[in-house]
């Protein structure tokens, strides 16, 4: 079977479990987020300062290693390490990823401007040291969100650094300014002067400590009902973002929604546009073009399985999605990767299918060497 080499528009660090501990004073390490897996790996019981709250876990799949016949967790061993890490894309047919975190995801739920500035830092002084192992790893940037003047700095920094993405909750600070509002345009005008993509990840809102993390719905299909409404943030997000103008006033802004599929963003395009069409008395502030045009241009989109993401290409014309792998977390395609480009691709046409697995990454981030040829 041919290999289709394809970028990620979704991946994740594994971050190590003293990364706090080693580099912030212990009173603030305590407070950082950590995981403790139970013995039977079942259940997960999450810290964030001060709070905790369990979940379940997935069981991992089994895979069969071809070579020794071993039975291995789908789950990558080799993510934690950057050396072996390439070994393991090589192997499914990833080039570059563009890499969230993975227990820095949860700190969307503290509430100390202090604590996350300095959690963030510790991220960010870790991760591009991980970055600097290869050009095929485009981590993202954590942001201290709290105060927006943190925010600045931080990228700022970070830019210097060489990040050339920053990883953003979908939802505001509970209890702030959300993302439509003015107060976040020194943000939006240091990720657009430094060139830094405004990166998006679905479920990553602040944890509510009376619930499980993502228990939006209980009772009959509730994970099922969980695991769509997670999509619905980076939907909003962009929506919020169109609506008051922040492309208008920084037009070199660009964003990308991961692992939340694609063809929600022509029916966003549609919606946006009616509204502004048939209810244009009403509509504040005025744009300079029809809401649809920034979606095409200023928004992108990655997902991992999902068939209908390719029609939002080839039938409705959004150029700006790109695959993902979500590697190396249970949901993603670790051990079927190049089944599922397959079941992907084969039957779409070669230049849709370079755009999707290559095309748009490299245009988001064209310092990074091409991939192999498929």
């Amino acid at each position: 079977m041919e290999k289709i080499w394809a970028n990620s528009g979704d991946s994740h660090l594994v971050e190590p479990d003293d990364l706090f501990a080693r580099s912030l004073p212990a009173d603030l390490a305590a407070r950082m987020p950590r995981s403790d897996k139970d013995a039977d790996g079942r259940w997960e019981t999450v810290h964030v300062d001060g709070a905790s709250f369990r979940r379940q876990l997935p069981r991992p799949r089994q895979l069969v290693d071809p070579e020794t016949g071993a039975t291995v967790d789908e789950r990558a061993p080799n993510a934690n390490d950057p050396l072996l890490r390439l070994q393991d894309l090589d192997g499914e047919g990833i080039w570059a990823e563009l890499v969230y975190p993975s227990i820095g995801i949860w700190t969307s739920s503290i509430t100390d401007p202090g604590l996350l500035r300095e959690g963030m830092r510790a991220i960010n002084d870790w991760a591009v040291g991980y970055q600097a192992v290869s050009p095929r790893y485009v981590c993202t940037a954590s942001i201290p969100l709290l105060r927006p003047e943190d925010a600045v700095a931080e990228i700022e920094r970070c830019a210097a650094l060489g990040y050339k993405a920053a990883f953003f909750p979908v939802a505001a600070p509970s209890g702030g300014d959300d993302w439509h509002t003015p107060v976040w345009d020194p943000v939006y005008a240091a990720l657009e002067a430094n060139g830094i993509l405004l990166s998006f990840h679905i479920g990553t809102e602040p944890h509510d400590a009376s619930t499980s993390h993502g228990a939006y719905y209980r009772g009959p299909g509730g994970a099922l009902l969980n695991y769509v409404e997670t999509t619905y943030g980076g939907q909003r997000a962009t929506t919020k973002l169109i609506a008051a103008g922040v492309f208008d006033r920084f037009p070199d802004l660009r964003i990308i929604v991961s692992e939340g599929g694609a063809t929600w963003g022509p029916f966003i395009a549609d919606r946006l546009d009616e509204g502004y069409r048939q209810h244009g008395s009403a509509v504040r502030p005025l744009l300079r073009k029809m809401p649809s045009e920034y979606l095409y241009s200023n928004v992108y989109a990655s997902f991992q399985h999902d068939r209908s993401a390719v029609a939002a290409v080839t039938a409705m014309g959004w150029r700006n999605v790109l695959w993902g792998s979500d590697y190396p977390h249970i949901e993603g395609t670790y051990g079927h990767t190049q089944k599922t480009l397959h079941e992907l691709f084969d039957d779409v046409d070669e230049a849709t299918r370079r755009r999707i697995t290559v095309g748009a990454f490299e245009e988001l981030f064209p310092h990074v060497p091409p991939a192999p040829s498929s």
